[in-house]
C-alpha cells in the first residue's frame, strides 16, 4: 500500500501566508495595542513572540508524510513540506524488513499526532522509530494501522 500526504501543501502555503496578512495588520495597528503595557517596545516584543510561537509551531506540524508496504520492504518518510523540493531538510527516512517489525502505536496529542515503530535490528535489539503524521488524514491514518497490523499478524504466525 502507498500513501502519503502531498495535497496538504497547498493548505500549509494558506496558513502561511494568513499568518503573514495577520502579522502585517498587527504592524499596522500596533497603537490599538498600547492599553497592554505603557512601554511601547515591551508591546512590540509581546505581539512579536506571539506570533513567532504560531509561526514555528505550524512549521514544527507541517511535515510530508509517505508510507510505502508494497514489495518485501517498508518505506516510511518524513520531510519538511514546503522548501523540500529544493533543499533536503528534516528529512527522516526509514526502511526496513516486513518481517523485523515487532510493534506499533499511533498518539494522538492535541495538536501533534505521531506513529512510533518498534523494528528488531540484526542483533535482536527493538530499536523505536517515530514519524510525524499528524496532517495525514483519519482515513489515511486507519489504512496505515490496517497494513501495520497485518505485516504484525504475519510476523507472530509460526511458520512450519
Amino acid at each position: 500500500m502507498r500513501t502519503n500526504n502531498s495535497k496538504v501543501k497547498n493548505i500549509i502555503i494558506s496558513v502561511y501566508f494568513i499568518l503573514i496578512v495577520f502579522a502585517i495588520f498587527l504592524a499596522t495597528v500596533f497603537s490599538a495595542f498600547s492599553h497592554l503595557t505603557s512601554n511601547p517596545l515591551l508591546t512590540f516584543l509581546l505581539i512579536l513572540g506571539g506570533f513567532l510561537i504560531l509561526f514555528f509551531s505550524v512549521h514544527a506540524i507541517s511535515k510530508y508524510f509517505e508510507y510505502d508496504s508494497d514489495g518485501i520492504k517498508v518505506i516510511l518518510i518524513n520531510k519538511g513540506l514546503l522548501l523540500s523540493d529544493y533543499f533536503n531538510y528534516r528529512e527522516h527516512l526509514l526502511e526496513f524488513d516486513k518481517s523485523r517489525l515487532v510493534a506499533f502505536k499511533f498518539k494522538n496529542h492535541f495538536v501533534y499526532k505521531s506513529l512510533t515503530l518498534y523494528i528488531k535490528n540484526s542483533q535482536g535489539h527493538t530499536k523505536k522509530e517515530t514519524f510525524n503524521v499528524t496532517l495525514v488524514n483519519k482515513k489515511k491514518r486507519r489504512y496505515i494501522r490496517q497494513s501495520l497490523s497485518k505485516m504484525i499478524k504475519e510476523n507472530i504466525k509460526p511458520t512450519n
